[in-house]
């Protein structure tokens, strides 16, 4: 958990992160320098969800004013994902080998999984495999009832392998994905299958005039949305509606870090990232009039490719004082080919047409600033003040969904996991966002004791909401469809450390503590953005003695009444959680045990969306219920 980030509920295999309120695409998502664009037009197989937890060595969250060094087309911030770094051998320490093979059981949901990590490496040399297997069913909310549609299974392998040359480092890594099933119980559909594939280099040198770190990468992806069972088989007769993405990202980033004396270092950088996508449904037999007989065309050879540039200024002024400017350019081509419907009958012929008609290509030059100033005017006190103006560009969908006629293909295009249905804007402009963030942190000098607030301003011009269309949806659930609107967000974040007892017979005990708190509207019309999470924290007693390491965490979440009334968003009520966790390291073991929501409390997480699985069915619409408790265990043996 990190200070203002927040996770959109989608399927089991990965959330959907927001940071300070702004969240899916606009979040740049770096996985080992790999930007991954979201292949779906549900989003199920967002950035994260391409790395298994036992492939990352670090997390790095940088909200709001982000360095554009850190990325473009995005404005909530930057969130970089590492595997751990390679190791090698010292001189004379011949050839090492290491590995490790966990398993692990969530009572909730009888989750199971396993992953297995495996190492050589000599002076020069070093090959690292990672890989990683899970299968859960439904989970049970705090009532004990099931929450259909909520299963998955999802495996990963991984392989590096790095050269190191005096102080040169070349990396090259692959690896596969493989998700068969995975249900959404907040969509109208699940996806039931995923095949990824990638390649991702990576030249790290030194030179006498500074530091060259150059990537280049490539993925593919193959992925089906249809049904899983509690869906597919929820009705008299069976469902059936397959839909397919093939997409592809590939691209490079070159970054040179040039030193000036001993106060002044300067990045200069150049990133390429294009972006390919076809999604197509094909036709069901037996539906005469509404699928049959063609493939439905939503994304025809859809292209996006954005190449960016950018200069960054860092100077130490003194002992205290330091700044960093930035200035980055990002120019965004789009195009996409025609469309077609099921049929050319007017349920589909019309907006075909209309959108056949219009020129697809869209070219957008993006400017991004960032200035920060940080002073430490003594050895337990900082503080920064930090201006930034983002920009990112519409999605595919965003802008080339066509469909306004058709209630079943609208109710297909969405991420938001609110029932709805929506349609693409040819004419919608980027995004620019202005943030203006100030933070104050005191700490001991071992910073074992700490406290950190950030309050933060963004105004965004040309926000990517919604309107509602005319041909509603009736009931429920209303039409869509995407426009730029003015927004602004303001909030605070806070987090600390307070340790309580040091080394003493009975162990170290310490306080830890994050709280945020965001709100976001419409600047026009006053009315609530979509999934602003309200006033969170979450609180932990930690304890440390020997081999053992314990917590007891306390997650506090207040109701959530301001809502977005134009998607006719539910609101959810105050709730808290109880999670008891200890692990214990012995030689070339570590046990893991973790009891989470121990009192079994009923709660709706405020980001988790509709339970369309439900509405299926022909109940009425609610909120997804949140995991009720799991009592887990876990076993790792190193090698």
């Amino acid at each position: 958990a990190a200070p203002g980030v927040s996770i959109f509920r989608a399927g089991g295999v990965s959330g959907i992160p927001a940071i300070n309120g702004l969240g899916d695409d606009r979040v740049k998502i770096m996985l080992n320098g790999m930007a991954v664009s979201s292949a779906c037009a549900n989003h199920m197989n967002p950035p994260l969800s391409y790395m298994d937890p036992a492939q990352v060595g670090k997390v790095e969250v940088i909200a709001g004013v982000s360095p554009v060094s850190k990325g473009g087309d995005s404005i909530a911030g930057t969130i970089v994902v590492e595997s751990p770094p390679p190791h090698f051998t010292a001189a004379g320490e011949g050839t090492h080998t290491a590995g490790s093979i966990t398993g692990f059981y969530r009572s909730n949901g009888d989750a199971v999984g396993t992953s297995g990590k495996a190492h050589v490496a000599t002076q020069n040399f070093t090959i690292d495999y990672t890989g990683a297997w899970v299968r859960s069913g439904n989970y049970e909310d705090g009532r004990g009832d099931e929450v259909r549609a909520t299963l998955y299974q999802s495996q990963n392998h991984d392989v590096r392998v790095a050269i190191r040359n005096n102080g040169d480092l070349f990396i090259v890594q692959g690896g596969l994905q493989y998700i068969p099933y995975q249900g959404f119980v907040n969509q109208r559909m699940d996806m039931v299958e995923n095949e990824s594939w990638y390649l991702n280099t990576r030249y790290l040198a030194k030179y006498s005039w500074g530091k060259l770190d150059a990537k280049a990468f490539y993925r593919h992806v193959d992925h089906m949305m249809d049904f899983v069972p509690d869906k597919k088989y929820s009705g008299m007769m069976m469902r059936e509606m397959p839909m397919r993405t093939d997409a592809e990202d590939a691209g490079y980033t070159i970054t040179a870090e040039i030193p000036i004396g001993d106060k002044d270092l300067f990045r200069i950088g150049s990133e390429l990232h294009h972006s390919a996508l076809d999604d197509w449904w094909p036709p069901v037999a037996g539906m005469m009039g509404m699928m049959c007989c063609n493939s439905y065309i939503t994304i025809n050879d859809g292209t996006r490719t954005r190449l960016g540039t950018f200069i960054e200024w860092e100077r130490q002024w003194d002992r205290a004082w330091s700044t960093l400017l930035g200035v980055r350019n990002d120019m965004v081509w789009m195009d996409a080919g025609n469309v077609r419907g099921y049929n050319n009958g007017m349920m589909y012929g019309p907006d075909a047409a209309a959108f056949n008609a219009r020129s697809h290509d869209r070219t957008d030059a993006n400017f991004d600033v960032t200035a920060l100033t940080r002073l430490e005017p003594t050895t337990s006190s900082i503080f920064e003040f930090g201006y930034a103006m983002k920009t990112r560009s519409p999605n595919f969908y965003e802008r080339y969904a066509w469909s306004t006629n058709s209630q079943m293909a609208m109710n297909m295009i969405t991420w938001f996991g609110d029932g709805n249905g929506y349609t693409g804007n040819l004419d919608l402009d980027p995004e620019r966002a202005h943030t203006l963030s100030f933070t104050a942190g005191w700490h001991t000098p071992d910073k074992s004791w700490n406290i950190k607030i950030t309050p933060y301003y963004t105004y965004v011009q040309d926000y990517i909401g919604v309107r509602k269309l005319d041909n509603q949806a009736g009931g429920e659930f209303v039409n869509l469809q995407f426009v730029n609107h003015d927004a602004e967000l303001y909030g605070v974040n806070i987090s600390g450390a307070l340790p309580l007892v040091r080394e003493s017979d009975y162990g170290s005990f310490a306080l830890t503590a994050i709280a945020g708190y965001v709100q976001g509207e419409n600047a026009d019309t006053g009315i609530s953005l979509y999934h602003m999470m309200p006033f969170n924290t979450r609180m932990s007693l930690t304890h440390r003695l020997g081999g053992w390491s314990s917590a007891i965490e306390l997650d506090l979440v207040a109701g959530k009444h301001n809502v977005d009334t134009i998607r006719e968003e539910l609101e959810t009520s105050a709730y808290a959680l109880v999670n008891l966790r200890t692990s214990y390291e012995w030689q070339n073991w570590r046990l893991d045990f973790a009891v989470e929501n121990l009192f079994d409390t009923y709660y709706e997480h405020p980001l988790g969306g509709i339970n369309l699985e439900e509405v299926i069915r022909g109940l009425p619409k609610s909120n997804v219920a949140g995991y009720g408790r799991s009592i887990n265990v876990g076993a790792t043996m190193k090698f």
